[in-house]
């Protein structure tokens, strides 16, 4: 329970985050949308460069001490971010309640792994990964009554979670380590990584500001390029990468991977655009809009069960590919409906029902391909990759919905630049269409073929809980 409630801890600050967006915008006075966008993609961008690396590590070092360090982290950030005195000062504290989460978050299912029997760790693993659920499930609504207190209670809430689940851990959980894991990760490769996704998300958000031909557009985007240059001759040079070459050479997690990015991508620039959309235009309430959000999220597991029933007779890049179109077919549904008086049953929730329907569909579905024609040895350290992935994809889309968006002055500008903004998203969905095809593998691969060393990170977000 102890590891669940940390899982459970890490996924409900997506959603009681996002809710509190609009409240924390209007408690920095003068604070953009593009300054803004770095509160939900500075935590995204650190979370993502680390997960690998530190998985790793803890692997090596053992598992108990990272996870306590992790949930330390994530605990003072989140007092920190409670207690920032400015918007640049919570951004900060969100990169260190990211670098917690990127510790804790691949630990937890290890240390359960190991303290459970052999006969008992698959129902272990669906109650972790229900957790999860749970949180995306309760999130808006929990993340709407907070705010209605004040923003900083979506943090201030994580402190004694946190507390008691370090005492807890001290006192009950049985620490493991993998002997194979001998080598050190690319610590400086996430460093690279992430400022590759830093800059090309600084470019986008400030692009209109800026100026898309303008000096400080220009080297953003050249900043992002060469680093990811850079990242990709570590990729094939360093003793322990981020990403294994080896694992670019199996078809079906290439493509996983790549849909995960364009799913994710459309995943997280739909909800920002609703909350946005209801809390500036609509003047939702907080509390209001968490309870408009949640019957989404409720969808994802009842189609989430849909899809693992399907599996055993449709080919997974045509489960994914449902999901990702019905997720398109959400954003469209939104964005003809919607008009400047708040009907929600009418305007909002067909299509933020589609979606959810969408999410269920594509979401584990994309998880469990990564993996599927990877050997035993590969499979956590697929599911990292595949998570990592996910996690830039929120950041791209965030940051392209911020540049889409702008500053528009008065209703009509803004429901043109919320209609482009999720033109912008159903486009991102339907890419995930068209790569989901080749995430079904031709065969699975044999265990005997695997080409590495073993140097495996604890079973890091083996299921579809979304950050």
């Amino acid at each position: 329970m102890i590891l669940c409630a940390a899982a459970f801890m890490a996924t409900l600050d997506l959603f009681i985050v996002n809710v509190a967006f609009p409240d924390i915008g209007r408690s920095f006075h003068g604070a953009s949308l593009s300054d803004l966008s770095w509160v939900l993609n500075a935590y995204a961008i650190v979370y993502a460069a680390l997960l690998v690396p530190l998985g790793r590590l803890a692997d090596r070092y053992g598992r108990k001490a990272f996870f306590i360090g992790g949930l330390a982290l994530f605990t003072v950030g989140s007092a920190a971010c409670a207690a920032s005195p400015n918007l640049w000062g919570l951004v900060a504290f969100r990169v260190l309640q990211a670098a917690g989460a990127a510790a804790l978050t691949p630990t937890s299912l290890g240390l359960l792994l190991n303290a459970t029997p052999p006969e008992a760790r698959a129902r272990a693993v669906r109650i972790w990964a229900a957790s999860g659920a749970l949180a995306a499930a309760v999130g808006p609504v929990v993340g709407g009554l907070l705010v209605q207190a004040a923003w900083q209670w979506v943090f201030i809430v994580n402190v004694p979670v946190g507390l008691l689940a370090i005492v807890a851990t001290l006192r009950s959980v049985p620490d493991s380590r993998d002997g194979a894991v001998t080598r050190v990760p690319d610590l400086v490769g996430a460093a690279v990584l992430a400022g590759a996704i830093g800059a090309l998300a600084l470019g986008l958000v400030k692009g209109p500001d800026w100026g898309w031909s303008s000096g400080r557009a220009v080297v953003s985007f050249a900043v992002a390029a060469l680093a990811a240059l850079v990242f990709a001759q570590r990729i094939r040079t360093h003793a322990a990468p981020v990403i294994e070459p080896a694992l670019l050479r199996v078809r079906s997690f290439v493509w996983s991977n790549v849909t995960a990015l364009a799913f994710s991508a459309a995943f997280g620039g739909s909800l920002l655009a609703v909350i946005l959309w209801m809390q500036n235009v609509w003047h939702y309430s907080a509390v209001r809009t968490g309870f408009a959000i949640a019957p989404g999220p409720l969808l994802v597991p009842v189609f989430a069960a849909i899809s693992d029933r399907l599996a055993r007779r449709v080919p997974a890049g045509v489960i994914a590919a449902a999901g990702c179109t019905l997720s398109a077919l959400g954003s469209v549904l939104v964005l003809l409906s919607v008009g400047p008086h708040a009907h929600y049953a009418a305007e909002i929730l067909p299509g933020w029902l589609i979606g959810g329907a969408g999410v269920g569909l594509a979401l584990p579905t994309i998880i469990s391909s990564a993996t599927a024609g990877l050997p035993p040895a590969r499979t956590a350290t697929g599911s990292a990759i595949v998570t990592m992935s996910r996690q830039i994809g929120i950041v791209l889309g965030i940051s392209i919905l911020v540049a889409v968006l702008g500053k528009p002055v008065g209703y009509a500008n803004a429901h043109r630049a919320f209609q482009h903004g999720w033109w912008a998203i159903a486009g991102a969905a339907l890419l995930g269409t068209f790569t989901a095809f080749g995430m079904s593998p031709r065969r699975r691969a044999a265990p005997s073929a695997d080409p590495l060393p073993v140097m495996e990170p604890a079973s890091v977000l083996a299921t579809g809980a979304v950050r």
